[in-house]
């Protein structure tokens, strides 16, 4: 008999049939190592030919405007998709908004509209601030779409027909803010406002009610096995390490079976549930499936689905790390590559609320420090596996030091025209610069060169692993090493009617040229306005700044230079303008009216 193994060794076509067969039912005979075999592979595998890449963020909720949580989300999966893109992957990259539920129906309400023309409203404000932001997404989603419509009513008919589905009653406790059910072990006793007695959700604070009605029930119970075989097989299933622990934590306990969907008579804002009118499909199993739907599913998205990475936030893991790989699963569809996980942004070491007038507006915000400002601090200070603290005077602090003093002036400095009167990539004198120590440079400076050269795969490494801050805490060092390598040999000191001066002067030039070329291509997923300022000044034309293209120095290594001897691109001015305090000052943000505590 063949083992699933052997199968997996077949044509992608194959693949796609061992995928959709009865592998991935809960209810198949396979051996536990059998059914690892096949999780990992749909987990991980693709056609080796086949470079598609397809990331997505959560899709926002739109009870209230957005805020600098959301923006974070969409500049992590806007890097990732840049990146992919440098390295020749067809990526598709998708963001919206998700626009059914109670809370919907109850802000529409209080706001006096009717639930589209509400959503409609907000959901364009994510747009502009998307689109102000330079987020280059593929496909922007809406739930309330035909297409996804479509999409939600075929995937619940086929967990229907597969037995997954079935009518039940449902008895328990319900969070309404966070459209999530809970176990007695995830509830608490409160206080209100007023002193009242209430139950709030442990995680979430929001909170809760008891909630009895007959509805439909997805037999997640069934699924527990599976979901830890494919975490247990694919630890890097689930980033960073620290959710994936968290994951499989849950997973410990019993996994009751979920309600999917709320009596129409309390719950009209939705999908209906195909063939019952009086039911309406769970706002979560509507909103997962926008994944599938941007994918192009039910008819043709196996393409995109097999690459699908999904971005979320740390309060939306357990829908992401078990609800959805349970109900693909249950459909016969291959699982996630990865879930990349991000935690959330305080400021004062406080939740952002609106009645604490604490939100930060990023819009505002990104008006004020630019958009590659905002995205190059997101990306900078966020660390995925802890919240992370928002200040205004930090990010003018970071963006001065690394982007307009550090960065911006080597570049002013290798550039000016009283070092580089001829505006050119001037050459490399390999006798000043040896491949052997001899010449005119010193220790740190084959130092430098090591750095920069590796840095490359360094970042790589980083971006992979959504460790994003950590690349540019490697590229940050190494510029700071490629304005020691100026200060210390003083270019400006060098007798020009000396030829040797020259010669090394020259050199100093082409190898900060050099090193500056590297970080302005790597640093195009995160600050892709400023990466194309810097590499037109020097000359890089766009079919030269592919991730192909970071060969560092090859006149070091004996090879030709492509820009050597070449004129460089016109001054545009300052890279990077510096940030005043006393600006800030006159612009003290404004309280949004719409935003909700997050």
């Amino acid at each position: 008999m063949r083992t699933p193994l052997l199968l997996l060794s077949r044509s992608c076509k194959s693949v796609h049939r061992l995928q959709q067969s009865p592998f991935f039912s809960p209810l198949t005979a396979l051996s536990r190592q059998q059914r690892i075999a096949v999780l990992r592979y749909s987990s991980t595998h693709s056609c080796e030919d086949d470079k598609s890449y397809y990331i997505t963020t959560p899709i926002f909720y739109v009870n209230a405007s957005p805020h600098l949580g959301h923006l974070y989300s969409a500049v992590i999966a806007d890097c990732l998709h840049r990146y992919k893109l440098l390295q020749g992957f067809n990526s598709r990259f998708a963001t919206g908004t998700d626009e059914h539920g109670l809370k919907i129906q109850q802000a529409a309400e209080a706001a006096g509209k009717d639930p589209l023309t509400f959503c409609t409203d907000v959901s364009e404000r994510f747009k502009h601030l998307f689109n102000s932001c330079n987020i280059s997404y593929t496909d922007y989603i809406r739930t309330t779409e035909h297409r996804h419509r479509q999409a939600v009513k075929h995937f619940w008919s086929v967990l229907c027909d597969k037995g997954l589905i079935y009518k039940g009653s449902y008895e328990g406790w319900y969070s309404t803010q966070d459209e999530s059910f809970l176990t007695a072990s995830q509830v608490a006793d409160a206080l209100d406002s007023s002193g009242t007695e209430i139950k709030v959700s442990l995680e979430s604070g929001h909170k809760v009610e008891w909630m009895k009605e007959e509805n439909y029930m997805f037999r997640l119970s069934a699924f527990r096995s599976q979901l830890l075989d494919w975490l247990r097989g694919n630890p890097g299933s689930v980033q960073p390490e620290r959710f994936y622990h968290a994951v499989l934590h849950w997973l410990q306990e019993d996994l009751p079976d979920l309600s999917v969907s709320r009596q129409r008579s309390r719950l009209q804002w939705g999908i209906p549930v195909p063939g019952d009118a009086e039911q309406t499909i769970y706002v979560w199993l509507d909103a997962l499936v926008n994944y599938l739907t941007v994918a192009g599913y039910p008819d043709k998205h196996e393409q995109w689905w097999n690459m699908a990475h999904h971005v979320v936030g740390k309060d939306i893991l357990k829908f992401h790390a078990i609800y959805w790989p349970a109900f693909l699963l249950g459909a016969g569809l291959p699982l996630p590559q990865t879930i990349y996980v991000h935690s959330h942004w305080t400021v004062g070491g406080k939740k952002m609320s609106k009645s604490l007038g604490n939100v930060v507006d990023p819009l505002e915000r990104s008006q004020m420090f630019t958009t590659d400002g905002m995205r190059y601090f997101l990306l900078r200070q966020g660390v995925p596996d802890s919240d992370c603290d928002y200040t205004d005077n930090k990010v003018i602090k970071l963006l001065n030091a690394e982007l307009a003093d550090s960065l911006g002036g080597l570049l002013n400095r290798c550039t000016a025209p009283a070092l580089n009167p001829a505006q050119v990539y001037p050459s490399f004198c390999p006798q000043s610069f040896p491949s052997e120590q001899g010449g005119r440079a010193v220790v740190e400076d084959y130092h430098m060169l090591d750095a920069v050269r590796n840095l490359p795969a360094v970042v790589e490494q980083h971006y992979e692993s959504t460790h994003v801050y950590k690349a540019l805490e490697a590229i940050a060092a190494c510029v700071r090493k490629t304005n020691g390598f100026v200060q210390r040999h003083a270019p400006w000191k060098l007798d020009r009617r000396d030829s040797e001066d020259q010669r090394w002067l020259d050199t100093i030039i082409h190898v900060s040229l050099e090193c500056l070329r590297i970080y302005g291509t790597l640093l195009q997923p995160i600050v892709p306005g400023i990466s194309n300022k810097l590499l037109s000044r020097l000359g890089v034309r766009p079919g030269e700044r592919s991730w192909a293209d970071v060969n560092f120095l090859p006149r070091y290594q004996g090879m030709d230079c492509p820009f050597e001897g070449r004129a460089l691109g016109s001054d545009s001015g300052v890279l990077f303008s510096r940030l005043e305090s006393q600006n800030l000052d006159k612009q003290k943000p404004k309280k949004t009216k719409t935003a909700n505590s997050i």
